[in-house]
C-alpha cells in the first residue's frame, strides 16, 4: 500500500523553521497500530492523519494519540490547499477527539477556530517542576494550569529564553506538558513563550498551537485586550497572531511551508 505523505513547517514562512509536522492523507480510515507506526517513522513532535471519507483528523506523537495539536491542524489545511482540494476562501471542516473544528484558507495564512482552554491559575506551585525547569521561586509571577498541563508567567522575557531545562529529571517527575511565557519586551510582539513535554516524548516543541488557546485566554485577562502577536521562542521559532473570540473560542493565525512530499510504501 501506498500512502500520500507530507513535512510541513508550520507557523513560518520559511523551510527549517517553525514547528515540523508529518501529514498523511488516506480515502479510507488507517489502523491506529500503523498510525503509531508512521508517526514514529516520520520523527516529528506530531504526525496528522486526515482520512478524507469522513473528515476525521487525528494526530499522534512517536509514544500517544494527543487530543488537539494546532500546528499538526495547519499543516494538513495547507496540503489541502497545495493538493486543490481546498481554495482561498473556503473554510475546511475537520472532526477530531477536540471536537469539531474549522480552518479558515486564506491567501496567506490560514485562520484556525480551536476551542478555549481550562485555565485555573490560583494553583500551588510545584517545586520539583521548578527544580526540573531551573527556575526560582521569585522568577514565578503566576503559576496554573490548562488541561492537566502546567502554565508558568516568568518575570521577563529574558527568562524564557535562559530557559535550560532538565528532561532527565522532568521525566522522572508526574507531567504532561508546562507552557512558560512572559510579556515581550520587543514593540512588535506581545508575549512570547516555550513549551516542554519530555513526559509525550517531546523535550521542547517548537511552536505549540493548542498552548497558544491557554495563552490567549490568560494574556486576555492580564492585559484587557483580545488580539496578539505572539513569538514561541523555540531553537527553530514561530509567530503566531490570536484572537480571544466573543463565543470563547480562540482563533490562531499562522503560515505553513511544505517542505517534503511523496509516497510512503507500507
Amino acid at each position: 500500500m501506498e500512502l500520500d505523505i507530507y513535512q510541513v513547517d508550520s507557523f513560518t514562512t520559511e523551510p527549517f523553521k517553525g514547528n515540523p509536522a508529518g501529514v498523511c492523507i488516506s480515502q479510507e480510515p488507517l489502523p491506529e497500530a500503523l498510525m503509531f507506526s508512521i508517526a514514529e517513522e516520520m520523527a516529528v513532535s506530531e504526525t496528522a492523519f486526515l482520512c478524507l471519507k469522513n473528515r476525521r483528523l487525528r494526530w499522534f506523537t512517536p509514544k500517544v494519540e494527543v487530543a488537539l495539536c494546532g500546528h499538526g491542524t495547519l499543516a494538513t489545511a495547507q496540503i489541502l490547499k497545495e493538493k486543490g482540494l481546498a481554495n482561498v476562501g473556503d473554510t475546511i471542516e475537520f472532526q477530531t477527539l477536540s471536537g469539531e473544528l474549522n480552518a479558515k484558507v486564506n491567501p496567506s495564512t490560514i485562520a484556525l477556530d480551536f476551542p478555549s482552554t481550562q485555565l485555573e491559575m490560583h494553583v500551588e506551585h510545584d517545586a520539583k517542576i521548578l527544580a526540573g525547569l531551573g527556575l526560582r521561586v521569585e522568577q514565578i509571577v503566576s503559576y496554573g494550569q490548562f488541561d492537566g498541563k502546567g502554565f508558568i508567567e516568568v518575570d521577563s522575557e529574558q527568562t524564557v529564553l535562559d530557559l535550560a531545562p532538565n528532561f532527565e529529571v522532568l521525566k522522572n517527575i508526574r507531567g504532561r506538558g508546562v507552557v512558560v511565557t512572559a510579556q515581550s519586551n520587543s514593540s512588535d510582539l506581545d508575549f512570547i513563550s516555550r513549551y516542554f513535554a519530555p513526559w509525550v516524548g517531546v523535550n521542547e516543541d517548537p511552536v505549540t498551537g493548542s498552548a497558544h488557546c491557554a495563552l490567549t485566554q490568560f494574556w486576555s485577562q492580564k492585559l484587557g485586550q483580545t488580539q496578539f502577536r505572539a513569538y514561541q521562542a523555540s531553537a527553530r521559532g514561530g509567530h503566531l497572531q490570536t484572537e480571544l473570540l466573543e463565543n470563547g473560542r480562540i482563533k490562531l493565525v499562522g503560515s505553513a511551508t511544505t517542505v517534503i512530499s511523496g509516497k510512503l510504501k507500507v
